[in-house]
């Protein structure tokens, strides 16, 4: 029980605690930490079909499309069950006129006939399904589990990430005077919103505008099959790192705060908040067009935090002029 209390509490700042008080604390969160996310991640490894399913859905979105092109094994494949599937049409077109009494045909050939257009409806019922989708391909013994255990890992991270944030708060607060603390807690309950922003955001624009460009480059020179490890790697890359950059917002009303810049210092270094915006997209794994679609968002994330930071300062220069003003005055 006490173990509970201190994960779900902190420590006031008037309290006194030894070096070993700090430690156990700070055994006591790592610990609980791990407990929670070791249950996160046997929720997220038991519903792994889902959650490959999940990130498997831009790419069979994108080779669909390219299958109903003809393009690749699987699309010179589904062109041979179409035409298959056309010439059993009118064989069961041929064979529906042969049954009719007025053909000509004789009783016997008649009754012959039967099983054949039963057939050639199962037939033409299975050739008419939709245009499969490409899954990932696996060349090792133990890439599958390895490559399940990885996204598993991942999604697990994504979960808990939320109570590992505040265990962090909670470890670190104790630090902070209660007016620090009150001026820090919007910003940290804005990291998880904007992390889950930030991922859906990379999931569903930038991931699935990656895999278009990618998929479609030469297309015709090449017949690509994905593997399923890089291409997860790529994906979870990707998610995790528009997560990440979504916290430029907190990022600038922290160092704002802390007095060490100021928003007018940020509003007029715009043009080197654009180069900086391009030049951590083109670290990431990608494209051009990933490049552009994760630029742009960067540096409104970045004016988003200049216009805060900005409100932030100006209340806090009014607060101080009150205070100051003598009632006299």
């Amino acid at each position: 029980m006490s173990a509970i209390r201190t994960a779900l509490g902190s420590v006031s700042h008037d309290d006194q605690m030894s070096t070993v008080g700090h430690l156990d604390e700070l055994r006591t969160r790592l610990i609980v930490s791990l407990v929670v996310f070791a249950a996160a991640f046997g929720l997220c490894f038991s519903q792994n079909h889902r959650l490959l399913a999940l990130i498997d859905r831009p790419l069979a979105h994108q080779t669909q499309k390219l299958v109903r092109a003809g393009e690749g094994p699987l699309g010179y494949t589904y062109t041979v069950s179409r035409a298959a599937r056309n010439v059993a049409i009118q064989l069961d077109h041929v064979v529906g006129v042969l049954k009719r009494p007025d053909s000509g045909a004789t009783p016997a050939a008649r009754t012959a006939l039967a099983p054949a257009s039963q057939s050639l409806t199962r037939d033409i019922r299975r050739l008419s399904a939709p245009a499969p989708s490409a899954k990932p391909v696996t060349l090792g013994i133990g890439e599958p589990f390895t490559t399940t255990v990885t996204i598993s890992f991942v999604f697990a991270l994504i979960l808990s990430l939320p109570f590992l944030l505040h265990q962090a708060y909670a470890f670190f607060a104790p630090a902070l005077e209660p007016a620090d603390r009150r001026r820090l807690r919007p910003l940290i309950l804005a990291v998880p919103f904007l992390f889950i922003a930030g991922v859906s955001f990379g999931y569903f624009v930038v991931l699935p505008a990656a895999i278009h460009f990618l998929q479609n480059f030469n297309s015709e020179q090449f017949n690509a099959l994905v593997q399923a490890g890089p291409y997860y790697k790529f994906a979870a890359t990707t998610v995790l790192a528009m997560g990440l950059l979504f916290q430029v917002p907190v990022a600038i009303m922290a160092v704002t705060r802390a007095g060490l810049i100021t928003p007018r210092r940020l509003r007029r270094s715009r043009r080197y908040a654009v180069l900086a915006c391009g030049a951590v997209a083109a670290a990431l794994p990608g494209d051009a067009v990933t490049m552009l679609l994760e630029t742009v968002p960067l540096y409104l994330l970045f004016e988003f935090g200049v216009l805060l930071a900005s409100v932030t300062d100006r209340r806090a220069r009014r607060r101080a002029a009150s205070v100051n003003v003598s009632p006299a005055e």
